[in-house]
């Protein structure tokens, strides 16, 4: 608990400093306030304009929960291991779930500020709410695993950067080219994005070719198969970081 707390304290004074952390959760809900306003200018207040805005909001938000999550703990892990922090932190005790819920925990703080956005952007009310928010944080969660997971695996922030971003890219836009797609639909089955895109659609459309828990399980199974990926390769590396 206090390695949690040492590293949740640092990590916050980080981000703080630090705008280009800052403007990842802040362009996105942006991005998707505008293009609501751009569609009921178009429309108007009208039926075809309150079927699109959810859409606009929820093709935003997964672009967000998966794909530029991924690239915020991926640099801030990275520049730990450029500069030989992680190591004395592994020195020192820190196990790789301190480590991982400390520098997180500020991710999720601001991740969840722009999770509501997005959801009171989408005029989500009542049980469509609380389930819409819960998608965005399962998404949320296995991105930070998997971008930290990332940095441990490249160890600079360069190699972070080039490793990281082509499957940051396929993770946050894969749900969409799979709607075109069947190879690329039985591929991203497995992907949490995907399953957060069945939820949307659900909440929006009323259409789902299985109950919503099924979508949540396959979610948490990839965070929880992710954790497990980040443990070992902290492991692996972090103490030579």
């Amino acid at each position: 608990m206090r390695s949690f707390k040492a590293i949740f304290k640092k990590q916050l004074k980080d981000t703080i400093k630090n705008p280009a952390i800052l403007i990842q959760f802040i362009i996105f809900p942006i991005i998707a306030f505008v293009i609501n306003h751009l569609v009921t200018n178009m429309y108007g207040v009208t039926e075809e304009a309150l079927a699109n805005m959810p859409n606009q909001v929820t093709m935003q938000a997964g672009i967000f929960a998966g794909m530029g999550l991924i690239m915020v703990p991926m640099g801030i892990i990275a520049e730990d291991m450029d500069k030989k922090s992680l190591r004395f932190l592994t020195m020192a005790g820190v196990k790789p779930m301190s480590y991982l819920l400390g520098i997180s925990g500020v991710i999720l703080v601001a991740a969840l500020c722009s999770s509501l956005a997005f959801t009171v952007i989408g005029g989500f009310t009542g049980m469509d709410f609380w389930i819409f928010l819960a998608a965005m944080m399962s998404g949320v969660v296995a991105s930070i695993v998997l971008g930290s997971t990332f940095g441990l695996l490249a160890g600079n922030q360069q190699a972070a950067s080039a490793l990281s971003f082509p499957a940051a890219v396929i993770i946050g836009f894969g749900p969409m080219i799979a709607q075109f797609s069947d190879d690329v639909a039985r591929v991203m089955h497995v992907v949490y994005t995907q399953h957060f895109n069945v939820i949307a659609d659900y909440l929006n459309f009323g259409v789902s070719d299985a109950p919503l828990w099924h979508s949540f399980a396959i979610m948490w199974g990839n965070v929880a198969v992710l954790l497990v990926l980040f443990a070992l390769v902290f492991r692996r590396k972090g103490i030579v970081g």
